[in-house]
């Protein structure tokens, strides 16, 4: 009863905030279409999302996620590292994050550090290379059991996970821990690992070698540097490399061909990364779907009408509204595909 009485209030909650809405949403079917087990597959279009999406919400372990994903309707995910290295035992690091990253853009765009910060921004690099070290040993002595359980837990859930994106796959990380990363993705019942394109050839061949040798394949993350060509040559270094593409990067770039891009690289698009950014015409704003450049409705119509089996991931990265939450906000792109595929 008390479980029914939570399912009721959430649902009602839920009811409730479509009221805020955008004019889409309004009248939109309950979001959630089943009590026990997701389902996100829509029409053959198996709808997806990264679990960066609910980094804004405080409780990040594996069950927490758990909950925001089942509490969105989704059934299938790209899985960051942080729950499920948590869940299996890594050290929790004491490094500030949030400011070493912040300091570090700064730097990186060529703005000007005061020596305070200059300074600050020396010793959060080394605390950060010590826990490195850290994380590294861990993983060298790893449980992938941890992995299976965790691979169940969902799966019990009503929630499979196509992709997995720890941070071991860097030209900073040894082989040792790369193959790490791949070992637990396939535990985890992944098809492929996700990162950031390193920018360097030599590297995107290791990784697909040793894609080959683990049976599992390494999809290459793109933002405003995509273009029509930008995964050739790793697609071409080993049959293991792939796309995760990013659709709302890729219209922010400033390209047109997105569709034709979306149909010649279908086979090797193993996920596509969903969000409505505008055109550099436009401010390149990353804003709530349907108010921006990106064709979402023609991409999902077109994944539907060719039968294409990748999922596309929804990944929230424009800015929560004042009285939303980063769940709310994610039903509410499941709503837009349900509509868009309806």
């Amino acid at each position: 009863m008390n479980n029914r009485r939570d399912f009721l209030l959430k649902s009602a909650l839920g009811v409730a905030g479509l009221a805020l809405a955008p004019s889409w949403l309004q009248g939109a079917p309950a979001l959630i279409r089943t009590y026990n087990k997701p389902d996100s597959k829509i029409n053959g279009v198996q709808i997806g999302c990264i679990t960066y999406s609910f980094r804004s919400l405080p409780d990040q372990s594996a069950e927490a996620t758990l909950r925001y994903i089942t509490d969105c309707g989704i059934s299938a995910i790209e899985l960051m590292g942080g729950p499920a290295e948590s869940f299996a035992g890594m050290p929790e690091s004491t490094v500030n994050r949030s400011r070493l990253s912040q300091l570090g853009g700064k730097q990186r765009r060529g703005e000007a550090l005061t020596a305070e910060e200059s300074k600050e921004l020396e010793e959060l690099q080394k605390e950060a290379t010590a826990f490195g070290q850290v994380v590294a040993d861990w993983r060298s002595k790893t449980d992938f059991k941890k992995f299976d359980q965790l691979r169940k837990l969902y799966k019990d859930a009503g929630v499979s996970i196509y992709a997995f994106k720890p941070s071991a796959f860097g030209k900073n990380n040894a082989d040792a821990e790369i193959a790490y990363g791949m070992k637990a993705a396939r535990a985890l019942g992944a098809s492929h690992v996700t990162l950031e394109h390193p920018a360097d050839d030599a590297h995107t061949l290791k990784l697909g070698k040793m894609g080959e040798q683990h049976k599992i394949s390494v999809a290459y993350h793109g933002h405003e540097q995509q273009t029509f060509t930008f995964w050739d040559t790793a697609l071409a270094q080993s049959p293991k490399n792939a796309l995760n593409f990013d659709a709302g990067h890729y219209i922010a770039a400033g390209h047109t061909d997105i569709m034709k891009l979306v149909e010649k690289q279908n086979k090797r698009i193993l996920s596509m990364h969903i969000k409505d950014r505008q055109t550099p015409a436009n401010g390149k704003g990353n804003l709530p779907w349907g108010t921006g450049d990106t064709p979402l409705p023609e991409i999902l119509t077109l994944m539907r009408e060719n039968k294409y089996d990748f999922p596309a991931s929804i990944e929230l990265e424009h800015k929560i509204p004042e009285g939303s939450d980063a769940i709310q906000e994610v039903q509410q792109c499941m709503e837009f595909c349900r509509k868009a595929l309806g």
